[in-house]
């Protein structure tokens, strides 16, 4: 698919998630956020759920965690515009609760249509939710990251790379050397996938 059709594709998705109300947070967002970026990219990063600052704005990972999404994108030698920013809700569960087994359920075949489009390379699921989505997987986000899992978008397609790595917005919350590194070994061991330089 060229990207210009991808792009149009996505926009369609757009669409339809602005105006979705398959549960019941429909009713109660600002802002839907169906996710952003390179219609073409190679890496694909894969949160939670829109916090407030997501909600108010449109957009996601515009928060604290957000920046310092940004920051680990530039460390790897990227820019956010070389990427795609998704979710796997698209609307803000109220107080930044978990998302819900019915509200994945609903908002989950947004985000797999986006995958399928986009082709990326690898995903980087940010995060336990997201991580354990993806790979319908019971497992913690520490048994899960710094190793490569296998996602499917379907039968007779071949599989997308999946990194697993703690969320952005647990590093804010749980800042260590020890977190922050192992953040960006898994990044290197993407980069290195990828075939693309590793910045010292």
């Amino acid at each position: 698919m060229a990207v210009a059709e991808k792009a149009g594709e996505l926009e369609k998705i757009a669409d339809e998630v602005r105006q979705c109300c398959r549960c019941g947070l429909g009713s109660e967002r600002t802002n839907a956020v169906p996710g952003e970026g390179n219609p073409d990219a190679r890496i694909m990063f894969v949160g939670e759920a829109p916090g407030a600052d997501e909600d108010a704005q449109g957009r996601p990972f515009v928060g604290r965690a957000g920046h310092l999404l940004d920051k680990i994108i530039a460390a790897c030698g990227l820019k956010r515009s070389d990427v795609f920013i998704g979710n796997i809700l698209k609307c803000r569960p109220p107080g930044n609760r978990d998302p819900r087994a019915d509200e994945i359920i609903s908002c989950l075949p947004y985000l797999q249509r986006q995958i399928e489009i986009i082709e990326p390379e690898i995903l980087v699921a940010l995060g336990a939710h997201a991580a354990r989505t993806l790979l319908n997987s019971t497992k913690s986000i520490g048994q899960l990251r710094g190793q490569f899992h296998e996602y499917y978008t379907g039968i007779g397609r071949p599989a997308i790379k999946l990194m697993a790595t703690y969320h952005t917005a647990y590093l804010l919350r749980n800042y260590s050397p020890e977190n922050r590194r192992r953040v960006w070994e898994d990044m290197k061991k993407v980069l290195a996938e990828l075939g693309l330089p590793i910045p010292q």
